[in-house]
């Protein structure tokens, strides 16, 4: 469309702000690249350090589709007119235009450090190792310490690793602790480090303080040397080998990883620092063992937690190091693992497997060595990529010929770029060496898989964690919740709880010390004389005291904790709900310690491909000359007569018959033999004949097999011909022409004699650009739009197909200026091509419509529209168009009818902050309401999306964002969708994130996120790994968050409030004792028992209320997603929350008290006049205690069943029993002595028996009350939802549901004109290139290879 103005004459200037209210067309991006290349970003900028440098993101068209160069960093540009292509740099696999590369190191320097330890060099690098006899496997040492070097203690990222390089002592290139890559333009240092200018100036601030300076900036450390089948050369240089881990934890981390985890908890250092102090003698009024053992316990019940999950990783890692690849040993291909993979090793790799490390393509069974390769692991794109071998290695097809190859190749160093490379390749050649230079088109990446290709033979250059994937990866994080952050801040009130009530009983002792103190001289109390006697003794008696008191942070609590959260993950694990059958997939909580913020999640990240989408096209339906055909007709749309008019949809046997006798035949077979022939598939035909379409778009070849169903089948290409069978006839069309697809192009075209021998010009596109182009003879426009805005409004991908007849003459006139266009030189040929084809492409004839199902995954839609309804807002981000991004926001309910869309898509940084500034005024300027926040969705490009990330503008961006209700980012790097969730997590600290997707290009926002989903999907199980719960479908999600989540979040604040409670409600009793006992520190219940209250008789209620409490049912948590608002705002754990318990418990611990001294009044005289003692009523006390906190619990209880029953009164029983046989057998056994001849004074006693029921429901009637008039007078939401389901009251909503459905359709369909988008989702790669280097009627060579149909030049 060069040169001419978009549709409906130019855009006028945004100055409304939200819509562009006057423009009946979505303004799309014209996908030009930005100036800013991925290493600049990754360097500049980092969201996690204060005060760095604004740093720019880089959106997914910065790498992909090229619509013209652009001023580069570092004073690059575009290359002056005249300048050939070559000269300006090679050209982009990615895009028609060449490129102007960035260069991440050069190769043609001599003075750089190698990056080998040794500095041996091999002459013989133009020979074979193995035609010089050598035996593979030589130097084992050197492998051995080539793994050592990949191991996390060698690596920068392992614990000695960084303490070496804090010292200066490191290797001189670690390759987890340097930035992903170094900014390249103008940082290099001039060859031989002279020339005449001033030295630099030295770096004060990498000093070490004389410990040595700072790591090397990669860059400067030159190219790597790879010696072409010489595997002891390579061995020398002691690369990293192809070993990968996302293990947490090793023998050597383990330790000090999980100390520092779990001492970063503040209760696990309080029990620490108090078992410290039970140890000093004389000091401590309980036993020195009662909080070590405990913390043990739970700290070895974590390190078994731990382990297990940490294995489970190890496992998985394991299974991928072990897979299969196929490396070229002498003259043939051996199987072996992965693992043995190594640099310089030519390796096998067959179709539909992935790349076992960074290849670069020697040959391939295709012509020309061309190869496919699929992206969707490493950038999300589906459309398939092309990738070509060296003209001088492409014939290199046998194991015989690779097995001579000597040579080797000087790469670049280990970088995190995915879309650039730079090598050259030394081969013998005619008795000498060339050099050959190697570019992206070359280098096959780890994380991509061969599709559609037989076979490659590829050299490997970089293994392990030194692939581009793996240097996009980042460590394992250590994530903590919101919940235990909480947990943290109520300990450190506990302990200052603590230490008040320390305070007042040793101040209590002094004062009664200093008052009494004669009387109380037969206590041998220490003496207060002098100053330094009594800070000597409030010393001791605060440590007396703190030991004392201590329990009020309950120890059991985060063993509890541990051990529910680990339940909850088997409950995950186990539930059949998420269970996938069709390939045997369960969830898999990876992360079990998470799962309490399942519930809790206000944001969802999602990729879209393969994660909302199944990435398969099905040709659903068509619409040719007006009549509207499909695959399954519904009921109320069979054909019926209506006014003398045909309407209604026919089934595609009917087409089948109109072809022959229907008025419209003409144009059906147009039509189909426009889908048969308009493409860029390639046939492959198996020996029994049967046919399989390579397709570079899946949405091509969707619409291939719909021609093959529709009896047009495409059997064979030519490099000027494509030949169809249609009608029991073989058809052969000959390509005289083709303008191909771009971005801002939007459609294809083909230009074919056609077997008639008329000139027809084919084409196919977006409506957009088809409709503008129609001749005035066109009867059916209005009716196929029609159909349009139908296919639309389902979610269905569309096209229009059009055609004309072209005479002789004007084709042979317009075929000179294609060819001079194809010859331009200058870098403007594809704008030249452009103009030449809109030369020919006018006064089309409408065929009609395709329209092509992005198949969503199953309850896609229902899922976020749930999602939607439970307050949570979900954001796509994609790596694709603009477009078809909209377009499956409205088939899966992210964006609705009524929804208002803000569309930021600007060429600049200044036009997008005034886009965005302007929408952001007019939002929060409106003074009539007109704009409600629910209907507000946010689409913004990679390219603006670019700029919207600066530092200076991030704020702006976000301030947006979070006023709508979803947001869509297309074209976005994989490195930007990690910046997007932390932009979010940077300024909105109190909410909780949640990111899913299914591919490698999704782990870094995975990570970044509070917690990561990954999809067990068709892209690999890469983010599976990396995640913290995989789940086999999207759908899955709702009930994971709805009902796992909820439920999680609600048990595990149960639990924790409830230790709390039952923990002071105990030990506070021991405090007001004190007052009576002259603040002695003496205790009022024996050691052990205080101990085994934790241990024994109040473990189980936390347990079965944070395992088995269900305050609603599942049913009614996915029926009534608003109930899920609970989790968000925290409302059962916040501060008000804790404390009400905690005062609950002072209340109970305090009426505890006073009855149980009123009961045993004066010690509890007997009949003989002789006090049972202390020991008695402080047992019958703790009885007390015990059953009002047992009955605190059934309290709060929601269900029960017979776990409840054993724990809540069975723990009862439990300590009767207990009680009873410990405190006999204990007092002969000499210990617990303080037992001696009380357990018979006890339970013969009719006041223990009293005072137990009495107490607990004199303490338990006000929280009876409480519930009581709290659900009467102001019932929350799920206490409605409670007596629902107790009473199993009818919900009457889905009628009113169903109603405001069928409003949303008719609202649907009147506003699709504007957000239709069309299925052609192929890259933009040169179609030409592919289109004449098949020849599919030759058969394959003996190895399988298939030799190019291009003559030889």
């Amino acid at each position: 469309m060069t040169g001419r103005p978009p549709p409906g004459g130019p855009a006028p200037p945004r100055n409304d702000l939200l819509l562009d209210l006057d423009n009946d067309q979505p303004v799309y991006s014209t996908g030009q690249r930005s100036a800013l290349t991925d290493d600049d970003l990754l360097n500049s900028y980092a969201y996690d350090q204060d005060g760095a440098q604004a740093r720019p993101s880089v959106s997914y068209d910065d790498f992909v589709g090229s619509g013209q160069a652009r001023q580069q960093p570092g004073g690059r540009g575009p290359p002056p007119v005249g300048t050939s292509a070559s000269a300006a740099g090679p050209a982009s696999p990615y895009g028609s235009q060449p490129v102007n590369r960035q260069y991440s190191q050069t190769s043609d320097l001599g003075n750089y450090q190698r990056y080998a330890d040794d500095f041996d060099d091999y002459p013989e690098d133009g020979t074979s190792y193995y035609q010089a006899g050598g035996a593979p496997g030589a130097d084992s040492a050197a492998a051995a310490n080539a793994r050592n070097r990949n191991s996390v203690l060698s690596l920068g990222g392992g614990l000695l690793g960084r303490v070496k390089n804090k010292l200066g002592m490191g290797q001189g290139y670690s390759e987890m602790d340097l930035p992903l890559t170094e900014s390249r333009a103008g940082s290099r240092p001039e060859p031989g480090g002279a020339g005449g200018g001033a030295p630099p100036p030295k770096d004060k601030g990498n000093f070490k303080f004389g410990f040595g300076r700072s790591k090397p900036d990669p860059s400067t450390l030159g190219p790597r040397i790879i010696h072409l089948n010489n595997p002891p050369a390579n061995a020398a240089n002691k690369y990293v080998d192809n070993h990968v881990s996302t293990a947490k934890y090793n023998v050597a981390t383990f330790l000090p990883k999980f100390l520092f985890e779990q001492f970063s908890k503040f209760a696990n250092i309080f029990f620490l620092f108090t078992a410290g102090l039970q140890q000093i003698p004389g000091l401590s009024p309980t036993n020195r063992y009662t909080t070590i053992g405990p913390l043990i316990v739970v700290l070895l019940v974590s390190a078994g937690k731990e382990l297990v999950e940490d294995y489970r990783r190890k496992q998985a890692d394991k299974a991928l190091n072990q897979s299969k690849a196929r490396i070229l040993r002498g003259s043939s291909f051996e199987e072996t693992k992965w693992i043995n993979v190594s640099v310089g090793d030519i390796i096998r790799v067959e179709s539909e497997e992935p790349f076992p490390a960074d290849l670069v393509l020697v040959a391939s069974s295709e012509p020309e060595g061309l190869c496919y390769i699929e992206t969707a692991n490493l950038d999300g794109e589906t459309n398939l990529k092309i990738k070509q071998a060296l003209p001088e290695t492409s014939t290199m097809v046998s194991s015989s010929d690779l097995g001579r190859l000597g040579g080797r190749i000087k790469s670049e160093q280990p970088n995190s770029s995915l879309y650039t490379y730079e090598a050259t390749l030394t081969m013998q050649a005619g008795g000498g060496e060339k050099e050959l230079p190697l570019n992206p088109e070359q280098l096959l990446l780890r994380g991509a898989t061969l599709r559609n290709t037989p076979w490659i033979h590829g050299v490997v250059v970089f293994t392990g964690h030194e692939t581009k994937l793996m240097r996009n990866a980042t460590a394992t994080p250590i994530k903590r919740t919101r919940v235990e952050k909480q947990l943290n801040t109520l300990v450190l009130v506990l302990v200052g709880i603590l230490l008040v009530l320390s305070a007042i009983s040793t101040i209590g002792h002094l004062v009664q010390q200093s008052v009494q103190g004669d009387a109380l001289a037969y206590l041998y109390l220490d003496s207060m004389d002098g100053a330094a006697a009594v800070a000597r003794l409030f010393i001791k008696d605060m440590v007396t005291y703190w030991v004392l008191f201590s329990a009020l942070v309950p120890i059991s609590l985060f063993v509890t904790l541990e051990l529910v959260k680990y339940w909850h993950g088997i409950l995950i694990n186990d539930d059949m709900d998420i269970y996938y059958d069709v390939n045997d997939t369960p969830a898999n909580c990876r992360t079990s310690s998470l799962v309490e913020e399942l519930g809790m999640v206000e944001y969802v990240f999602s990729d879209k491909t393969g994660t909302l989408t199944c990435n398969m096209m099905e040709f659903k339906a068509c619409s040719i000359a007006g009549i509207m055909y499909a695959e399954k007709v519904p009921e109320d749309r069979v054909p019926t007569m209506e006014d003398g008019v045909e309407v209604g949809i026919h089934e595609f046997r009917q087409l089948r018959e109109n072809i022959k006798s229907h008025p419209s035949a003409q144009a059906i077979h147009h039509f189909l033999a426009l889908l048969a022939t308009c493409h860029t598939v390639i046939p492959e035909t198996s020996d029994t004949g049967n046919i399989k379409y390579q397709a570079a778009s899946p949405d091509e070849g969707a619409l291939v097999e719909g021609a093959v169903q529709l009896g047009y089948k495409f059997v064979a290409r030519k490099p000027r011909a494509v030949i169809i069978e249609a009608n029991d006839e073989r058809l052969e069309y000959e390509l005289l022409a083709v303008c191909e697809f771009n971005s801002t192009r939007k459609r294809m075209t083909t230009i074919y004699r056609c077997p008639d021998g008329v000139v027809r010009c084919y084409t196919k596109g977006a409506d957009t650009v088809i409709l503008e182009r129609l001749n005035d003879n066109n009867p059916h426009v209005d009716v196929t739009l029609r159909h349009l805005e139908e296919y639309a409004s389902e979610g269905l991908r569309t096209l229009c197909l059009a055609m004309r007849e072209v005479p002789e003459h004007e084709f042979q006139e317009w075929f000179q200026i294609y060819e001079k266009a194809q010859t331009t030189v200058g870098g403007n040929r594809a704008d030249e091509l452009d103009k030449a084809a809109e030369l020919i492409e006018h006064d089309f004839y409408l065929l009609g419509a395709t329209a092509i199902e992005d198949k969503l995954q199953d309850g896609v839609p229902e899922t976020i529209h749930t999602l939607q309804e439970a307050g949570i807002k979900v954001w796509v981000l994609t790596g694709d168009r603009q477009e078809t991004a909209i377009n499956i926001g409205m088939s899966c309910k992210l964006l609705s009818e009524d929804m208002m869309l803000l569309i930021v898509n600007e060429e600049d940084a200044d036009a997008t902050r005034d886009n965005l500034q302007k929408k952001i005024d007019a939002i929060r300027n409106q003074t009539d309401a007109t704009i409600e926040m629910d209907t507000l969705a946010l689409v913004i490009d990679g390219k603006s999306l670019t700029y919207a990330l600066e530092k200076d503008m991030e704020k702006l961006f976000l301030d947006l964002a979070v006023m709508c209700k979803a947001v869509i980012c297309c074209r976005v790097s994989p490195l930007q969708k990690a910046m997007v969730v932390k932009l979010v997590k940077k300024y909105q600290k109190q909410s909780i994130l949640l990111a899913i997707g299914d591919g490698a290009n999704d782990v870094s926002m995975i990570q970044a996120a509070h917690i990561g989903i990954g999809i067990s999907g068709m892209e690999g199980l890469q983010a599976a790994r990396s995640a913290d719960v995989s789940i086999a479908q999207f759908r899955y999600l709702r009930k994971l968050l709805l009902v796992h989540g909820a439920w999680s979040y609600h048990r595990v604040a149960k639990a924790i409030l409830f230790s709390f409670y039952k923990n002071i409600t105990l030990y506070l009793t021991q405090f007001w004792y004190t007052f009576q006992n002259v603040f002695s520190g003496e205790v009022i219940y024996e050691s052990w028992t205080l101990s085994f209250y934790n241990v024994f008789y109040t473990v189980l209620p936390p347990l079965v209320l944070g395992i088995l409490d269900q305050f609603v049912s599942a049913r009614l948590l996915d029926r009534y997603p608003q109930l899920y608002n609970l989790g968000q705002s925290n409302s059962f754990f916040n501060k008000r929350v804790f404390a009400s318990w905690i005062s609950n418990a002072v209340y109970h611990s305090l009426l505890l008290y006073i009855g149980g001294s009123l009961f045993w009044i004066n010690d509890g005289v007997q009949g003989n006049s002789v006090p049972v003692g202390k020991w008695v009523w402080g047992t019958a006390m703790y009885g007390a205690v015990l059953l009002t906190v047992l009955g605190k619990a059934a309290l709060v209880t929601n269900n029960w069943t017979k776990y409840h029953v054993i724990a809540i009164p069975g723990s009862f029983v439990i300590w009767v029993v207990f009680v009873a046989v410990y405190g006999i057998v204990a007092p002969k056994l000499n210990f617990s002595t303080e037992y001696h001849g009380i357990i018979p004074l006890l339970f013969s006693s009719p006041q223990f028996w009293i005072q137990m029921p009495t107490l607990a429901i004199l303490c338990l009637s006000r929280d009876f009350a409480w519930k009581f008039s709290k659900r009467l007078w102001k019932p929350e939401a799920y206490h409605h939802v409670q007596e629902i389901q107790k009473y199993n009251i009818q919900d009457y909503r889905p009628r009113m549901e169903q109603f405001q459905k069928a409003i949303r359709k008719v609202r649907q369909v009147q506003r699709m004109r504007k957000q239709r988008g069309y299925a052609f989702s192929a890259a933009d790669e040169s179609q030409t290139r592919v289109l004449q280097a098949y020849d599919t009627t030759q058969h394959r060579g003996r190895y399988g290879e298939m030799a190019s149909s291009r003559p030889v030049q």
